[in-house]
């Protein structure tokens, strides 16, 4: 079984399209994760929501992220900036048809889904249990909330917009294995607005069967994306595009 594992999309089209023709280019991708935080900051939410219905792989799990589930329910107040409240009742406004019929009925109504794939235990988690939708995962802190996911053979999340992958064991009730019990925690990063100095379009190719997990870079037309701010939100979320901040 492998996946392709995508998070933060952040309605950036041309970011999307050349994750896509990558991932064209492995051979047996068998489905699709989504975590969420699919739309807003970038000026396509629309085509992006309709890409990703286009996807050419079954989607395994489609979860809500906190931009989601904040326009959807026009709560702003836990955005950390105004810009951040203003560009997501900006994005609310430019919204088709089509786009909330997919918000409401092909995205799961939450930030959290549990799911079986290639014999293993999945969780997949916009931010973290602590939160679901605004508190992420960071590798420093694994050992601390470990105990947490242990029912869990993998770990999917989101939300920080930096990539990590951690494998954490603890006693597990199986001889043969020494007692051990392994989680292994996944991040792809950012497809759409990467914050770890790296203004890449980022996402990971996971072989549930070998446990290989190939994160990916990848360039895309960053000026053609940031061509599309007109002053519709705070030039903060273009700027950015360039820095991966």
């Amino acid at each position: 079984m492998k996946l392709l594992i995508l998070s933060d999309i952040h309605g950036n089209q041309s970011a999307l399209q050349s994750v896509l023709d990558r991932a064209a280019s492995y051979t047996g991708i068998d489905a699709c994760v989504l975590l969420g935080d699919l739309i807003d900051y970038g000026m396509h939410s629309n085509e992006v929501l309709q890409m990703l219905k286009q996807l050419p792989y079954p989607i395994l799990c489609n979860i809500q992220g906190n931009h989601e589930a904040a326009i959807l329910r026009e709560e702003y107040d836990r955005f950390a900036f105004d810009r951040g409240r203003d560009c997501a009742r900006y994005t609310r406004s430019i919204l088709q048809p089509q786009s909330w019929e997919y918000l409401r009925s092909e995205m799961q109504p939450s930030a959290k889904k549990e799911f079986e794939c290639g014999g293993k235990k999945c969780l997949a988690v916009h931010g973290s249990l602590e939160d679901l939708y605004w508190k992420s995962i960071f590798p420093n802190r694994i050992h601390e909330i470990a105990a947490d996911y242990s029912a869990y053979d993998y770990v999917f999340s989101g939300h920080s917009h930096l990539p990590h992958f951690m494998e954490n064991f603890i006693m597990g009730e199986e001889p043969p294995r020494r007692r051990k019990k392994k989680t292994v925690f996944i991040n792809p990063g950012s497809v759409g607005q990467p914050r770890n100095l790296n203004p890449m379009a980022q996402f990971v190719i996971l072989d549930m069967e070998t446990e290989q997990a190939s994160f990916e870079k990848i360039p895309y037309d960053i000026e053609k994306e940031q061509a599309c701010y007109h002053g519709q939100v705070d030039d903060y979320y273009r700027e950015r595009l360039t820095w991966g901040i």
